[in-house]
């Protein structure tokens, strides 16, 4: 009797074992089966795909498909236009607790290339993007970073960010439904360093930015860059920023805005901010040549009047109007600056 509740005793945990090695071998290849298809998806789509020899692992927690060698490119003659994008390893897992997400890790270096741009290399710490394995409304994303490194390949500067998160979310009729955003978005960003070879008017260093909104109207379904931005135009497309907020030296700024595109396919809208030290921000920029003095001068009388009084040791700080219009980001009709043209790609 002693011996048969021993073998059962031992039996039970085999089988266990065995069940869950079964378990994870089967979601293992479900998971490189669906990256062959994807790869194949792609390369219908006009991508150049290719990478080394796959392989799974992951249990006894995961199963994961460990892809090295991974390369992509487009032609370009449609969005997302002409890219180049390789790797020399991403490694997709699915937790066999909760086999709901599909996360991408990325284990070595990135390599971007968009056009005739530099090849941008993307390092980090931590850095994966997270999706549902099934999609039963919106299109859900989120991107999570530690330690993010941008340099170009050649090394010439570089930039961080200490943390990175980012969400998206696209309407699964984005293309014909006007009775929700397009797509909504959010992302957070701490301890941003910029490239040291260039002289920042506001310094070197954002210790904070986030930006919350949404993108409204139908999403076009042509992939003509230009034709895309016409018809999202013409369709009453809009980009509504319900939350946007940076640290950057001695400015601090909060602020909400609705913006389009104008007959030029230029950026138009208007908003309205809460500005903190907006005395020495104005100051810098009009040093550094961001801004002309007569420009900052006739900025900080205005929003001294729009200010009032505050006590000797805070910053200075307002809550004001801020219109976009011809280019030119304009506060009170006192314009601020003028921004690049925006030059739309025919391809």
């Amino acid at each position: 009797m002693r011996r048969k509740h021993w073998v059962i005793a031992v039996a039970i945990p085999l089988l266990l074992a065995a069940g869950d090695v079964v378990y994870w071998r089967i979601a293992a290849e479900r998971l490189r089966t669906g990256f062959q298809a994807w790869m194949t998806a792609q390369t219908a789509k006009g991508w150049d795909c290719g990478s080394s020899a796959v392989s799974i692992g992951g249990w006894p927690r995961a199963a994961t498909v460990t892809v090295p060698d991974l390369k992509l490119r487009h032609p370009g003659s449609t969005i997302p236009g002409e890219m180049d994008v390789a790797t020399t390893g991403i490694v997709l897992s699915v937790s066999l607790l909760n086999p709901t997400m599909l996360r991408l890790s990325l284990t070595g270096p990135l390599h971007v290339r968009l056009g005739t741009a530099l090849d941008m290399v993307v390092t980090g710490q931590e850095a994966s993007v997270s999706v549902p394995l099934r999609q039963t409304g919106p299109l859900y994303l989120n991107l999570h970073a530690n330690g993010l490194r941008l340099e170009p390949a050649a090394g010439a500067w570089q930039a961080t960010l200490g943390l990175l998160d980012a969400e998206v979310e696209i309407a699964v009729n984005a293309a014909t439904d006007q009775s929700e955003p397009a797509a909504t978005f959010a992302v957070t960003s701490e301890a941003i360093a910029l490239p040291a070879g260039i002289k920042w008017p506001l310094g070197a260093n954002i210790s904070a930015l986030s930006v919350e909104g949404a993108l409204n109207g139908p999403l076009p379904e042509t992939r003509e860059i230009k034709a895309w931005a016409e018809a999202w135009r013409d369709g009453g497309g809009s980009l509504e920023i319900r939350h946007f907020a940076i640290g950057w030296g001695a400015l601090g700024l909060t602020s909400t805005a609705t913006l389009a595109l104008d007959e030029q396919l230029q950026p138009m809208g208007s908003g309205s901010g809460r500005i903190v030290g907006y005395a020495q921000t104005l100051d810098r920029l009009a040093a550094a040549g961001k801004l002309t003095k007569s420009a900052a001068t006739a900025a900080k009388a205005v929003l001294s009047l729009m200010a009032g009084t505050t006590d000797g040791d805070e910053p200075s700080s307002v809550e004001v109007p801020l219109t976009l219009q011809y280019r030119t980001l304009s506060m009170r009709q006192v314009p601020l600056v003028r921004l690049p043209e925006l030059d739309w790609p025919a391809r």
